[in-house]
């Protein structure tokens, strides 16, 4: 019987602390994984959340501490944070500009394949980049997506990084619309020496919406993983999910 078709609730949450998101994510992922787990599982929604964070470096469980170059005062006078988290990837800098999107997916609902996820997650910001004529694509030395115009130029435009558990995934993607880029001089991002960093407003030469850039992303989403997706910001958002946590699955 094939299953039913699902429904992605994304939740604009505006510029909020990482450890704060982080938390909320584990709490979300572990709604999903005690759901699958009950006798009477619920074709309850999957939620991503749409962030900003202030400047924030995140270093993954297998990442490499000295691809953090700044020290402790470099850190404070940027106004920027050091976390060690439990995704894969190495280092990883989020600060404002960035669209930066958790998907909480029960992956079991769509299919079991961490490297297709990660390419349908490539997938979409792609898609996203297409409808402003930045041509990307993907890049063997990692995941991501990148901006090129030939071999060896390559750009990193956007970072991902991933944990799942019992096919329940968590973090995700950090799409540069317009961050401070001088920032990423203070790591090696994502543990590649070789290649630059680069963001859609620098490689247009023009300020983008971000709102419409979101809305992009979860037309999109919803393509890719074949779901419905709707939309929810602020004290909305906040709302829904109090309740979805609390175990009030309806919209």
């Amino acid at each position: 019987m094939p299953l039913p078709r699902q429904q992605i609730v994304f939740c604009r949450l505006g510029r909020v602390e990482y450890v704060d998101t982080w938390d909320l994510q584990k709490r979300l992922q572990q709604r999903l994984v005690s759901n699958k787990r009950s006798e009477n599982p619920q074709n309850i929604p999957h939620v991503a959340l749409l962030v900003e964070h202030p400047p924030v470096f995140t270093l993954g469980k297998s990442g490499d501490e000295s691809n953090l170059l700044a020290s402790e005062q470099d850190l404070e006078k940027a106004g920027a944070t050091f976390v060690r988290i439990d995704r894969g990837g190495d280092i990883t800098y989020h600060g404002p500009g960035q669209i930066v999107g958790y998907p909480i997916l029960d992956l079991d609902r769509f299919y079991t394949d961490i490297h297709r996820y990660l390419r349908d997650l490539e997938e979409v910001i792609i898609r996203t980049c297409a409808d402003y004529e930045i041509d990307t694509t993907r890049f063997d030395k990692g995941t991501g997506v990148w901006v090129t115009q030939k071999a060896g130029n390559e750009r990193k435009l956007c970072a991902m990084g991933i944990r799942c558990s019992r096919w329940v995934t968590m973090h995700g993607f950090a799409l540069n619309v317009s961050p401070e880029l001088d920032h990423f001089n203070m790591i090696v991002p994502c543990g590649i020496t070789d290649r630059g960093v680069t963001s859609m407003e620098m490689e247009l030469l023009d300020v983008l919406d971000r709102s419409e850039v979101e809305h992009r992303i979860i037309e999109h989403f919803g393509d890719v993983f074949d779901a419905d997706t709707s939309l929810l910001e602020g004290d909305d958002a906040q709302a829904w999910l109090e309740a979805y946590l609390e175990g009030v699955t309806t919209q």
